[in-house]
């Protein structure tokens, strides 16, 4: 069944002939974001993933729970359902069917194809580097410890070892001299969520700030496709994870002109519809791409308070992927997205590994500061350092809205069945049996 891409003019109501119906490959706490916002614009939803009770399946109208890399499976129920858009979240999908589905007439979000190559380090790289032709850092590969070993030599210490297939800084490790390159070549054959049998060598790049930048392509009133850009996000890692971030970042005039220009040739290479988050490394009026992600950013969560309603980036996306309109202003030849004020999101990790979650300490959390709020994901399983929600504020400035979300984090305690109560900057790792 074929299902056209093209600007929409009319929503229908979901549960009735007249819906429109989007589909979650992968139900995390983006997936969760992306249901809710759907479903304020009355579009059917469907959330699946490979372990029940995942966030967006707690909040969309139908979940199902499969192996996603069971081709046959993923099919049927694609069949069965029917949406108009299936929408890609995690790794763990079988990518021949993704393509098998496109050339059979199905709307893969963005397309197939920028699934395909953004799922893979190489893939992604020699995009970024070749097809697009923008500048990254320097890289090789290695499918041994030998050659991991030589390719830190040939791209020079400090650098990065990631494992070709991962996500969220699983896999990765940071190489500070030939001591580290055992430890790194472990950490992505153990710690991967994919293939972690080859990695990718990265030149590490002395930035001044790391930004996301969330292009979204979408149709105009023209039914032409365009970008839009919301200000650059920026953001900080502990351990190759994201742990904060804030938009607007505070980069040159220069350098968001570079950004927006580096970001627009990796999407219009990439192409399809929806929103990208465009990880970046910025010196002084220079930008290095890094990593492209065809979907909402973890980073991209602080948009739920900077952005006006609808316009977070899980709504952009929405909005996107269903052909409907994204409003903007003109800056320097750019469609931008200005955010209402400064602000910044902080993780909430948990502190315990083990299932059941329950979450101390919120009158004084959440009220520490006018215009702030949390989000708590649902997740049922609570692994040691696992990302459980996020603390977000607002501020005159980007500095203070930082401190704000990390104040508003470190407040909430977490405890699990057969633990006490602590807050998630006390990282104590209790197993629960």
């Amino acid at each position: 069944m074929a299902h056209e891409r093209k600007k929409r003019e009319i929503l229908g109501t979901p549960l009735t002939k007249t819906k429109a119906k989007l589909m979650l490959l992968g139900s995390g706490e983006l997936g969760k974001e992306i249901i809710i916002e759907a479903q304020r614009l009355g579009i059917e939803t469907v959330a699946v993933d490979r372990y029940a009770r995942a966030p967006a399946q707690q909040v969309a109208h139908r979940d199902y729970t499969i192996d996603m890399k069971n081709g046959g499976a993923l099919r049927s129920l694609i069949e069965y359902e029917q949406p108009d858009a299936i929408i890609p979240e995690i790794e763990a999908i079988n990518l021949d069917v993704l393509q098998s589905l496109e050339d059979d007439g199905w709307n893969v979000i963005p397309n197939a194809r920028a699934t395909y190559v953004t799922m893979h380090r190489e893939r992604s790289r020699e995009l970024i580097s070749k097809e697009a032709g923008v500048r990254a850092s320097k890289y090789r590969y290695a499918h041994s410890l030998d050659e991991l070993r030589d390719a830190c030599e040939q791209i020079g210490y400090p650098c990065w070892s990631k494992a070709i297939m991962s996500s969220s800084g699983h896999g990765s490790h940071f190489v500070k001299g030939p001591e580290d390159v055992e430890q790194a070549w472990k950490r992505a054959n153990e710690d991967a969520r994919g293939q972690g049998d080859w990695v990718i060598v990265e030149e590490h790049i002395d930035f001044d700030i790391e930004v996301t930048e969330l292009a979204v392509r979408h149709f105009d009133e023209n039914g032409k496709i365009v970008t839009t850009f919301p200000k650059p996000v920026g953001h900080y890692q502990i351990e190759g994870d994201y742990h904060s971030s804030w938009q607007p970042a505070e980069v040159s005039d220069k350098a968001e002109e570079n950004i927006y220009k580096t970001t627009e040739k990796i999407t219009n290479t990439l192409g399809g519809l929806g929103l990208f988050g465009c990880e970046l490394f910025v010196k002084g009026d220079e930008v290095w791409a890094n990593e492209i992600s065809p979907r909402p950013h973890d980073t991209g969560m602080v948009t739920m308070i900077t952005n006006p309603p609808g316009y977070s980036e899980q709504g952009l996306h929405v909005r996107a992927v269903m052909g409907l309109p994204i409003p903007s202003v003109k800056q320097n030849g750019f469609n931008i997205i200005e955010p209402l004020k400064a602000g910044a999101s902080h993780v909430i990790k948990s502190p315990h590994d083990g299932w059941d979650a329950e979450f101390g300490n919120l009158y004084d959390a959440m009220n520490m500061y006018p215009q702030s709020a949390i989000r708590f994901f649902g997740k049922t399983q609570a692994k040691f350092d696992r990302r459980l929600g996020v603390a977000l504020a607002l501020a005159d400035t980007a500095e203070e809205a930082k401190i704000r979300a990390e104040k508003i984090a470190h407040a909430v305690e977490i405890r699990l069945p057969g633990t006490d109560f602590l807050p998630q900057h006390e990282k104590k790792q209790h197993l629960v049996h």
